[in-house]
């Protein structure tokens, strides 16, 4: 952490949020998820009596690296949530509660592997979950993976006040219906329109690139690639110079 911060200090960089596993997790007593991963979820996986723990660790590396934000998920996805959808709304509400506490906010992801992936879902979730520091990590490119209209029918149902970051990933479809990544600005997400309409709703959040495309050979140049796709769709919209 503290060679993280070194580096941060040295290019002038601020860290928006924390990008913690908070519960990415199965709901206990419901069927396991065809998403529950085999072994580690991106090096990080705590089981459902360590959430605690988890947002403890994530708090204590907010406050190191200057942000009171912490990003979370939904649980991983069931095939029918609505038996355990009072619980989990509960445990979303009682942990808002808990970061709240600690002057933490909670920013939640709709994320195509969980229960909240869809503009849809993000919007009945925040209408369940009313904690004032509990806010939509909106991330298009998830939603579209699930073949959701990300923009501008999902865009249109979220309480803008409530959208406290923003995930830039694209999106193909494939020949035989299925999804996958794809460069900023190559897909079938209409940034263009979608930063439009951020300008519009007063949006002044903060943004960044999910480097999960891979299509350029190795990740560096993919991501290089990917933030050039960014900033041109940001400047066609007149949100960037």
């Amino acid at each position: 952490m503290a060679e993280a911060r070194k580096l941060l200090a040295q290019h002038d960089l601020k860290v928006t949020d924390i990008a913690s596993p908070l519960f990415k997790v199965d709901w206990p007593g419901a069927p396991k998820s065809k998403y529950s991963p085999k072994g580690t979820s991106y090096g990080a996986s705590f089981s459902f009596a360590q959430q605690d723990e988890v947002l403890e660790r994530a708090t204590a590396m907010a406050k190191s690296f200057g942000t009171n934000k912490v990003r979370m998920f939904d649980f991983w996805r069931l095939e029918d949530d609505q038996p355990y959808r009072k619980d989990m709304d509960g445990k979303l509400r009682e942990f808002s509660d808990k970061a709240a506490a600690k002057n933490i906010v909670l920013i939640l992801e709709n994320e195509y592997e969980c229960n909240t992936a869809t503009g849809p879902e993000a919007a009945r979730t925040l209408s369940a979950v009313k904690n004032k520091n509990f806010f939509l990590n909106w991330d298009p490119g998830n939603a579209a993976r699930l073949g959701d209209k990300a923009f501008p029918e999902g865009y249109a149902l979220l309480p803008k006040e409530r959208i406290g970051h923003m995930h830039l990933k694209d999106v193909k479809r494939n020949a035989d219906g299925t999804y996958d990544w794809e460069c900023m600005g190559r897909g079938i997400i209409d940034y263009e329109a979608q930063f439009r309409a951020m300008l519009r709703d007063g949006y002044s959040g903060t943004m960044s690139l999910e480097t999960h495309w891979n299509g350029a050979g190795n990740m560096e140049e993919s991501s290089r690639q990917s933030m050039a796709g960014t900033k041109a769709l940001l400047r066609k919209a007149g949100a960037l110079k």
